[in-house]
């Protein structure tokens, strides 16, 4: 069974990903193309050609 993402990378990465703001943990929004902190800030990560954006200047907050 392949665990790879559509945009490379792993489930066992995602696991061990913590947003850089407030260090919850992240998941994965398909639809929108994007890795959102499920801690306290909520951030969206973008992933452009197929890397993620884990900078705090260029996420979204949650509104």
């Amino acid at each position: 069974m392949n665990s790879e993402k559509s945009y490379g990378l792993s489930e066992t990465l995602l696991e061990i990903l913590a947003c850089p703001a407030c260090k919850g943990e992240i998941a994965h929004d398909e639809a929108e193309e994007k890795l959102v902190c499920q801690g306290e800030c909520q951030r969206r990560y973008p992933i452009r050609d197929g890397i993620p954006v884990m900078l705090i200047d260029e996420a979204e907050l949650q509104s």
